[in-house]
């Protein structure tokens, strides 16, 4: 038991830096919940776009007109080049159309007349754009069938205003999944920082000179030593997992109680687990208590901005991604993107995810083989 109590003696001294992590956990991970509300809805949004026309306002040039019109907002600017660039650059309209002389009259000769266009690079463009060029194929699939302007116009409407009607088949509250995806995906920095900053800070402890001397020459015998060093690990690591999961309980809510929570709160255990053995091995790496906290750093800071963590992984560069196959994080991070695009859980559902902790597992175990690689060889050097 004296290991037992030396060990939390020295965690009870590092108390700050566990509370300065768990707050952060708790105000970042609020704060992309609050973001993440703010952004789940889909809201329809018209592009703000200018017409120039220069063919009269009749028959195919007008219906394009009205087309635009009826799914975009039409601002007017003077017909100026100077203010139509001043308008773009200061974004009052996104996209630019230019419908040339006698447009209306090519178009029926089969010329198929080029509209000029100016653009800014948002999204707005790219919407204005992919809207003309629908339009535009569609009127030059059916202006070879039309007998006349009138019958091509018809034929253009009743095919592009077909509305598709979206019918939404999922019952999942996804305000809820969004909200236990990102506080869970945000815990894996304070996991990581915390087990693997005080774990090693407090076995770095033990091997100072002076306590090593003590433990060598007491009746303590040095396996069992060891082994009430790693159950205090255990134990810590343990408690550390269930703070975060009492935490989300109260800032996610009662889907923690679901079998999506469920999931998330096994798989975060796991990932608790990997980076038990990944401070183990530290420890056992280096002595220095300076460099420790540099490692942290590297370690779960490197693996919150590389895996998804802080950014989340859609946004961030194939590059990047691939990179960060090397770190368990990924998968970890990975398992709970997945879990909150999941309509219906089981067994064909989960695979990538028990995919995910399966390889989790096996970062754990490569990092207990290291350390015994590692050990065996400082025993020897001794």
């Amino acid at each position: 038991m004296t290991v037992f109590k030396t060990f939390f003696r020295i965690v009870n001294k590092l108390k700050p830096t566990i509370i300065l992590y768990t707050a952060l956990l708790i105000i970042f991970g609020a704060v992309n919940m609050k973001t993440s509300d703010n952004n789940i809805n889909f809201v329809n949004s018209k592009p703000d776009i200018l017409i120039i026309n220069q063919d009269v306002n009749k028959g195919l040039t007008k219906n394009l007109i009205d087309y635009m019109k009826k799914n975009s907002n039409i601002v007017k600017v003077e017909n100026n080049e100077d203010k139509i660039n001043d308008s773009l650059f200061y974004r009052e309209v996104s996209y630019v159309i230019y419908i040339p002389k006698d447009y209306r009259k090519n178009v029926l000769l089969g010329k198929n007349p080029k509209l000029d266009i100016k653009k800014t690079d948002e999204y707005d463009a790219h919407l204005s754009e992919m809207m003309l060029k629908r339009y535009i194929k569609i009127q030059n699939i059916y202006n070879e069938e039309a007998g006349s302007e009138d019958e091509l116009i018809t034929l253009i409407n009743d095919n592009i205003n077909d509305d598709v009607n979206v019918k939404i088949t999922s019952k999942v509250d996804t305000s809820k999944t969004y909200n236990i995806v990102y506080y869970f995906n945000f815990a894996s920095y304070s996991i990581l920082a915390i087990i693997i900053y005080i774990i090693c800070l407090v076995l770095c402890s033990f091997k100072e000179e002076s306590i090593s001397k003590r433990i060598n020459i007491s009746s303590i015998n040095y396996k069992s030593h060891n082994n009430k060093i790693l159950l205090a690990s255990i134990v810590f690591s343990s408690i550390v997992w269930f703070l975060f999961v009492i935490i989300g309980v109260i800032v996610v809510g009662d889907i923690m109680f679901s079998l999506r929570g469920l999931i998330s709160i096994i798989n975060s255990l796991i990932f608790t687990f990997c980076a038990l053995t990944l401070s183990i091995l530290i420890s056992s790496l280096t002595n220095n208590k300076n460099a420790i906290s540099g490692i942290v750093n590297v370690i779960a800071l490197g693996s919150a901005f590389l895996c998804g963590a802080f950014v989340p992984a859609e946004y961030l560069p194939n590059s990047v991604l691939n990179f960060a196959h090397i770190l368990p994080a990924y998968y970890y991070i990975n398992s709970n993107d997945l879990l909150k695009n999941i309509d219906v859980i089981n067994i064909s559902s989960m695979h990538p995810i028990i995919i995910n902790m399966i390889i989790i597992i096996m970062f754990s175990i490569l990092f207990i083989i290291l350390n015994n690689v590692v050990t065996r060889k400082k025993r020897k050097a001794n």
